[in-house]
């Protein structure tokens, strides 16, 4: 699954379904860290304190195999399974979403689970622009002070994003690198005298 590149969402958005008297809101929104799901749980329960499920699927980084599905009291895989499933069909990884259900007085069944946590989850993806981003790579680069105009043209020709930068006499940059660009940009550095260049695993 590892490529140069993957599809996410970058807002967030949130869709309605109804069944049967119950509703179900589904929330779907970009993450980097599994906290950020957690957070967002916490502050839906706030938001929603008359509803009674809280269920949700996540998937993070680009091996496919960082991924959690959270039934929250409703019957086994009727309603975490449904939701990962949609974010695996569009393909979308470093999304999650969490789908708030109020309950209508009338059981739906475990048929009738999947298909409300289904239907809601792709409502939602429905509303929600999937941008293609670059795989990144983090690396550090170690270089003479002198050198640094040199090293910030080629990071912003190589589209890398600075995380963060210590000036001295020696300067350390490290930096988010596009998978596509790394080896055009090591290649460079390591041509050049005084760089130190690592990725950082």
């Amino acid at each position: 699954m590892q490529t140069d590149f993957y599809k996410t969402i970058h807002q967030e958005v949130v869709a309605e379904f109804k069944d049967r008297g119950s509703k179900f809101l589904a929330y779907a929104f970009p993450v980097s860290d599994p906290k950020d799901v957690k957070n967002r749980v916490a502050k839906l329960k706030q938001e929603h304190p008359k509803a009674i499920h809280f269920c949700f699927a996540y998937r993070l980084g680009t091996d496919g195999n960082n991924f959690r599905c959270n039934d929250d009291g409703e019957p086994s895989g009727s309603a975490g399974k449904p939701i990962l499933g949609q974010l695996d069909s569009k393909s979308v990884t470093n999304a999650a979403i969490i789908v708030v259900r109020y309950f209508g007085g009338t059981l739906l069944g475990v048929p009738g689970l999947i298909n409300a946590y289904k239907t809601s989850s792709a409502l939602a993806l429905q509303l929600t622009p999937i941008v293609q981003k670059p795989v990144l790579i983090r690396c550090k680069i170690n270089f003479d002070y002198t050198q640094m105009n040199e090293i910030q043209r080629r990071l912003k020709r190589a589209n890398a994003e600075i995380v963060e930068q210590n000036m001295q006499l020696f300067c350390t940059i490290t930096a988010d690198i596009p998978k596509n660009n790394m080896d055009e940009i090591q290649l460079a550095f390591e041509e050049m005298n005084g760089v130190e260049f690592s990725k950082i695993i």
